[in-house]
Parts: structure tokens; C-alpha cells; sequence
């Protein structure tokens, strides 16, 4: 089975190009959307984030209190990671058990849409990865167009990993500074050249 890595930074459009992948057949396994299944209510990860950052980590429902853990985290990187390893610890693990079944299955391509391209249960996973990066200052206006302010989008952003260091761990990099078009050009073209050469028509 191949197994396609997709990461970039916040606001780069890292699940459009999934999205695209989606529509085309291919299963993808969202790391964002597993994480917040873990943080819900009775989530596995609810006891560590409440070890870790206090009772008022959890709101009132048992699930993962996010305006305060975002108070937190997005002001401090040793915070940002601590909450990281708790939740990636539960989300590779759900991976690592669904990339088994697919296997077994007999499936030939599934997609990792993972925002951190951490090394164990996602570099490690993946026979290829395809980094989405975007120009800051289009990735600004993205964002502030879902509602963030142009501070609280800066400081999301002063977070992550550089475009650079993204592109450091990729086999093929997507430039999503443009349309929807282009985005879609390259795509299409990764999917034909690295996709249909494998045997995986979709």
C-alpha cells in the first residue's frame, strides 16, 4: 500500500489538496479532525491535557476547553509542544490502527492529511510526501477571511514551522499562492506522474 503524506503550514490550503485527493477516491486520514475526536468529550486524551494544564483544560462537557488551551499554547512554544505530544500520541496511534486495516483490505493508496510532519507515525508512515506551501501574506488574508484576527493569525502562524523547513522534509512541494486553477494543475499533474505510474488510477 501507498501511503501519501500531505502537510504545510496553517492557511498554506493543505486540505484543499486533500479535499481534491478526496473526491478523486482516495481515503484520507485528517490528523486535525482525529485530534479533535480525541479532545471531545470523554475523549481519550481529556485525562493527560487535564494532567498537564489543570482542571480549567476542561470545560464543563469533559471535552478539551480550546479558548483556554489556546490562551495558552499559541503564546508559549514549550506549552504548544506538550499539548502536541499528548494529542499526537492518541491521533498515531488511531492512524497507525486504520493504515492496518486498509492493508489488510487490500487498499492501494491512503492520504495522511497531517498539519506537523512529526517523524514517528507520520515521516515514518509515508512512501511519499507532498509539502502545500503559500506566500505569508496570502496565508494572512486567508486566514482573517475564517474569522481570526490579523493578531491572533500572525501568532498561529509564528508558530509553525517555516515554509522552508516544511519543504525540507517533502519529495514534491505545491505552491497554493494562486487560484484554485493552479492548484489544481498541480495536483492533477503529482497524480498523474507519481500516482498512475504506481498502478493507482483514480
Amino acid at each position: 500500500m501507498f501511503v501519501l503524506g500531505v502537510t504545510g503550514g496553517i492557511g498554506c490550503g493543505k486540505s484543499s489538496v486533500c479535499s481534491i485527493l478526496r473526491d478523486r477516491g482516495i481515503r484520507v486520514l485528517d490528523a486535525d479532525e482525529i485530534s479533535k475526536d480525541v479532545t471531545l468529550t470523554d475523549g481519550i486524551a481529556v485525562p493527560a491535557i487535564a494532567e498537564a494544564f489543570g482542571t480549567k483544560a476542561i470545560d464543563k462537557n469533559g471535552a478539551m476547553n480550546r479558548k483556554y488551551i489556546s490562551s495558552i499554547v499559541f503564546n508559549d512554544n514549550s506549552k504548544l509542544d506538550l499539548l502536541s505530544s499528548i494529542i499526537h500520541k492518541y491521533v498515531f496511534e488511531y492512524i497507525e490502527s486504520e493504515l492496518l486495516k486498509e492493508r489488510e483490505k487490500g487498499t492501494k493508496c491512503v492520504v495522511l492529511d497531517v498539519p506537523i510532519p512529526v517523524k514517528n507515525g507520520f515521516v515514518s508512515n509515508c512512501n511519499q510526501i507532498w509539502v502545500v506551501t503559500c506566500d505569508d501574506n496570502v496565508r494572512l488574508e486567508r486566514l482573517i477571511a475564517r474569522n481570526m484576527t490579523r493578531e491572533e493569525a500572525t501568532r498561529r502562524m509564528a508558530v509553525q514551522m517555516s515554509n522552508d523547513e516544511y519543504i525540507s522534509i517533502g519529495d514534491y512541494v505545491i505552491d497554493n499562492s494562486s487560484d484554485l486553477n493552479h492548484l489544481y494543475e498541480q495536483v492533477n499533474k503529482l497524480i498523474t506522474e507519481q500516482l498512475w505510474e504506481r498502478g493507482i488510477k483514480i
